[in-house]
């Protein structure tokens, strides 16, 4: 049993989240845990909160379950609003600068859960890969002779002979 949690709004380009979320992608908890408290950008402190989040909530879920065998199952990073500022620039104009923000959603899974799933998607795939081949097959017949020409292809080899 999977649970979700989601950090929204968080003012930091999703660039820099996304470093974050490739490190931690697939790894179990204690780890994640244990990489962000000690990571020095600062993006790790409102991730590490977002998986303690996840974790309470799959306890919520799960009251009998071992939560040391939980994964990040999976992290995506998605662009939020962006608010748009204006910087003195030279000669009376001014730049625009755009203060990015994102949205996080986080999955956190068992893994023994994930690699049955995981053997059922690999199974179906191979299903579905043989049934492809099977209609793909040309059909043999069994009577291979030569089929009589066409009238067309009479015609013409007649017209070549004459000329």
């Amino acid at each position: 049993m999977e649970a979700v949690a989601k950090l929204r709004n968080y003012p930091t380009s999703p660039r820099k989240m996304r470093l974050l979320a490739d490190l931690i992608r697939g790894h179990k908890v204690e780890r994640v845990l244990a990489i962000l408290e000690h990571h020095p950008k600062h993006p790790a402190i409102p991730l590490r909160k977002l998986v303690l989040s996840a974790i309470n909530n799959w306890k919520q879920k799960n009251e009998t379950g071992d939560e040391s065998e939980l994964i990040i199952k999976t992290i995506y990073v998605d662009g939020a609003r962006t608010l748009k500022r204006m910087r003195p620039a030279p000669q009376g104009r001014g730049y625009r600068v755009r203060k990015r923000s994102n949205h996080v959603t986080l999955v956190v899974d068992v893994k023994a859960h994930l690699e049955q799933e995981e053997l059922e998607e690999e199974i179906e795939e191979q299903l579905e890969e043989l049934v492809a081949q099977e209609e793909t097959k040309p059909k043999t017949k069994k009577s291979a002779t030569k089929a009589a020409p066409t009238k067309k292809a009479a015609k013409k080899k007649a017209t070549k002979k004459s000329k």
